[in-house]
């Protein structure tokens, strides 16, 4: 049986009818996107760009864990301890251009997403112009908790959520389930789970207009108590501005907020609100190559290796930051990142 699933693409591009079809193959690692994978993806959409016969494109997942948890960043942590810094760079550029290349094609691209999606899922779905999740929909950026930064255009995304939703889930990881994602503005239609594979059935047949039929309206935003005081706490100047400002509120939400983000890589969490707040002035492609270039000294940080060693490798969730408190980050050396 491993022989056989180790046979099988990682990704199956055909089409379906009025449609071309893209299915994450990688169900073990919870489809995962590996270099492989992104160019695999990228090929097919290059495919149909120009093929009259194909009037959009659909991307989903399989098995019922995940729609995509992420890029494989396991495989990138493996490179940054090995010294390979080409192979990192290769694997970004690759998957920064396809986020680019979905955020641009000219037809209509949907992704269909029933369970998790984090990261590197974000960004081959939220860059198309129609997401559709069902109640099982999860969707995250948890990269602070992995000495990483939101990535994958959602620099630009983030600064571009109601209020500031974005920067309060960029920098704590909040997971959003189905519908609270479109409230959020990251996915654009709740369709309930029984009726997918109708809806499914019916983009193959009809085309991508078939999803305007299956959408339903949304229940109430589970964030909604909440909006005033994450506009109120995550529109600070800086970072020390959110954590007074947390610890001001004295509710129990914002006690747990504060909690988490203290929990988070305290250098992760600086270099993350940085590049999001800078991301509210650029464009898609100017953000894309930002984050292009904060990688390469992201991961080469030691918060990076670490954070995936403990929340992905050995799954001990014990990370030992450095330093491990935000108060003693050096924030001349956070500066110089975003230096040329």
């Amino acid at each position: 049986m491993n022989d056989i699933a180790a046979a099988e693409p990682s990704v199956i591009a055909t089409r379906q009818g009025r449609v071309g079809h893209i299915l994450l193959n990688r169900p073990r690692t919870l489809n995962a996107l590996d270099i492989a994978m992104i160019r695999t993806i990228a090929g097919a959409l290059n495919a149909w760009r120009d093929d009259p016969a194909v009037h959009g494109v659909v991307i989903e997942g399989a098995g019922e864990r995940a729609f995509c948890a992420g890029g494989d960043i396991r495989a990138v942590r493996d490179s940054a301890v090995a010294g390979d810094r080409a192979a990192i760079a290769a694997f970004f550029t690759e998957e920064y251009g396809l986020n680019a290349l979905i955020a641009e094609y000219p037809k209509p691209y949907i992704a269909l997403i029933t369970s998790l999606c984090l990261g590197g899922g974000i960004g081959i779905s939220v860059h198309g112009r129609i997401r559709v999740t069902t109640e099982g929909g999860l969707f995250a950026m948890p990269e602070t908790a992995i000495g990483m930064f939101p990535d994958v255009g959602t620099s630009f995304m983030l600064p571009r959520l109601p209020g500031t939703l974005g920067m309060y889930l960029g920098l704590t990881g909040t997971r959003l389930a189905g519908a609270d994602a479109v409230h959020a503005g990251i996915a654009t239609h709740f369709v309930p789970g029984e009726a997918l594979p109708a809806l499914r059935d019916r983009i193959f047949s009809d085309g991508p207009a078939a999803v305007a039929a299956y959408a339903r309206t949304l229940p109430p935003f589970s964030l909604a108590p909440y909006r005033e005081a994450i506009d109120r706490c995550f529109s600070a100047p800086d970072v020390a501005g959110i954590i007074a400002a947390l610890q001001a509120e004295r509710t129990d939400w914002a006690r747990a907020t504060l909690a988490a983000l203290l929990s988070m890589s305290p250098s992760a969490v600086l270099w993350s609100f940085e590049i999001i707040r800078r991301g509210a002035g650029r464009g898609l492609r100017e953000c894309l190559a930002a984050e292009l270039e904060l990688t390469g000294r992201v991961t080469a940080h030691p918060d990076f290796v670490e954070g995936v060693r403990a929340m992905v490798v050995d799954k001990d969730r014990q990370p030992q930051w450095t330093p491990m408190r935000i108060e003693d980050v050096d924030l001349a050396a956070i500066g110089r990142m975003f230096t040329a």
